[in-house]
């Protein structure tokens, strides 16, 4: 199958072209906004809608500043270490999401002790909600042609123009579907129809958790990055960092399964 010929840039304004891949982050935050008025607020007593807004300032910094600087160290350190000015200069593409979530973690922390408002009743929030954000990236991702899979046999298996004439895994879609799709249905299932939603913080674990599995999985039919291939020979650079999420959230899981059962106590 041939890759669709989908423009990248979705419209112009003028001389300003805006493109898919920046649609994707507006999209996810405004579902994400709706999806946390209308269902979530209700269940967060002490976090308020007007909360919420004030939050938004603070991620919106988080995920660009810690997107692109995890892009930086985790990915291309060399090449902005001899060129400094270039790491300014996000309209060229690289961001890490690693790096966006240790930016959403930090800009959290940030707002919930400057407001005084627990830190996992709003972790658990963003959380119900980036797989929204996620789905659209990914899907972004596949429109722009760029983080394809490696070569398949199977029937679909799509031509990427970026990638050579061989029909290549569509990982874009997997990440989409499986980071994205499942996700947002297993976690919001767990909150909304189980007593998790009144532990604070299991969700957040358990997205830390299923993220850094599904992502490791399916980086196994990624095309590693030509600059920095396999670690090892066998892990990929995303691998290599859903290894530390997957155990930070594993025992963030424990730790707070035990501190809310030593409160029921």
């Amino acid at each position: 199958m041939n890759f669709p010929a989908i423009d990248p840039i979705a419209f112009t304004i003028g001389p300003l072209a805006i493109r898919w891949y920046s649609l994707s982050y507006i999209f996810g935050i405004l579902i994400g906004l709706i999806f946390i008025n209308k269902f979530i607020i209700n269940y967060k007593k002490k976090i308020t809608k007007n909360d919420v807004y004030d939050l938004l300032n603070y991620l919106i910094l988080g995920i660009i500043i810690g997107g692109r600087l995890g892009y930086v160290l985790f990915y291309n350190l060399e090449f902005y270490f001899y060129n400094p000015f270039e790491i300014f200069k996000i309209w060229n593409g690289g961001m890490s999401f690693h790096g966006a979530v240790l930016g959403i973690i930090v800009s959290i922390a940030w707002f919930s002790a400057k407001n005084n408002k627990y830190f996992f009743d709003l972790t658990d929030i963003i959380c119900l909600v980036s797989p929204i954000g996620i789905f659209f990236g990914r899907v972004a991702n596949f429109i722009n042609g760029e983080l394809y899979g490696k070569i398949t046999n199977h029937s679909f298996g799509i031509v990427f123009p970026k990638g050579g004439d061989l029909p290549r895994h569509p990982s874009q879609l997997y990440e989409a579907f499986f980071e994205g799709l499942v996700l947002l249905i297993i976690l919001n299932c767990l909150f909304f129809f189980t007593n998790l939603k009144s532990k604070s913080g299991i969700i957040s674990s358990l997205f830390l958790i299923l993220y850094g599995i599904f992502r490791f999985s399916i980086e196994t039919l990624r095309e590693p990055d030509a600059h920095i291939g396999l670690l090892w020979n066998s892990l990929s650079m995303g691998q290599l960092l859903c290894i530390p999420m997957i155990a930070i959230g594993i025992v963030l899981l424990v730790y707070l399964k035990k501190l809310n059962e030593q409160q029921i106590n």
